[in-house]
């Protein structure tokens, strides 16, 4: 299974920015999926995560993200979008979408896109 990811780019603090991410197989998009992002020279970390219809569509944040960041999917094009409003120079990131997610992990059997990166200047 592939994940597209795309959306990033450079934008001044305080500014908005919205990632995309497609599945290329339907049935992936079934499962609880979401994002990460790993600043230069720190760990990858959770950022938020979104279920499938199956389980009402229930979001979960990492409490830095938490009232500025938003989940969604578009099941007709098996498609999860991340709107970031008020960004901070902290957001800045390679950000990368998954699927398969339990908790605030990435199953073995997931798959990672490939990262776009979001830059927040000062």
């Amino acid at each position: 299974v592939q994940l597209q990811a795309s959306g990033g780019g450079l934008v001044q603090a305080g500014g908005s920015l919205r990632l995309s991410c497609a599945a290329s197989r339907r049935t992936f998009s079934a499962y609880r999926m979401g994002w990460f992002r790993q600043a230069p020279g720190k760990e990858r970390e959770f950022v938020a995560a979104i279920s499938s219809s199956s389980y009402g569509g229930a979001t979960s944040y990492a409490d830095s993200v938490k009232g500025r960041f938003t989940i969604s999917r578009n099941n007709a094009d098996d498609t999860i979008y991340l709107q970031m409003n008020n960004l901070k120079p902290e957001d800045t990131a390679v950000y990368y979408c998954a699927g398969k997610i339990f908790g605030t992990v990435v199953a073995p059997s997931g798959s990672w896109g490939q990262g776009t990166l979001v830059t927040v200047s000062s």
